[in-house]
């Protein structure tokens, strides 16, 4: 269970990562120096909500829906990154695309612990 623990604070920080760059925009009103995509902020905003108090949540406490959160949480990601990529690629700020990607890694990570943790639980059952 070691395993998912760790999975579970790194999804809970990469959240809360993500409240905080999206509530500086969408809560506070910051502006930026640079073009903001309307509804990236709000992406940030209810992504970063749902992977630090629900997703995280969910793997800390080994549910049987902590691996379709997880899933899903990558998913939407890759698919905001790619529509960043080719729908924005011209105005898209660099900084979004570098969030963007250290939060894919960091879910591609979450989702390897989860996965290595299952098989170490499975070989442990067998024996």
């Amino acid at each position: 269970m070691k395993l998912n623990k760790i999975a579970a604070v790194l999804a809970f920080i990469i959240g809360a990562m993500a409240i905080f760059s999206g509530a500086q925009v969408v809560l506070f009103g910051k502006v930026m120096n640079y073009y903001v995509i309307d509804w990236l902020p709000v992406y940030n905003l209810i992504v970063g909500v749902l992977s630090a108090f629900v997703t995280a949540i969910l793997i800390w406490k080994n549910s049987k829906y902590a691996f379709p959160a997880v899933i899903a949480t990558l998913a939407a990601h890759a698919i905001t990154m790619v529509t960043l990529l080719v729908g924005y690629g011209d105005v898209v700020a660099p900084d979004s695309i570098r969030a963007m990607s250290i939060r894919i890694v960091a879910w591609v990570i979450i989702l390897v612990l989860m996965l290595v943790q299952k098989k170490k639980t499975a070989k442990t059952v067998e024996v």
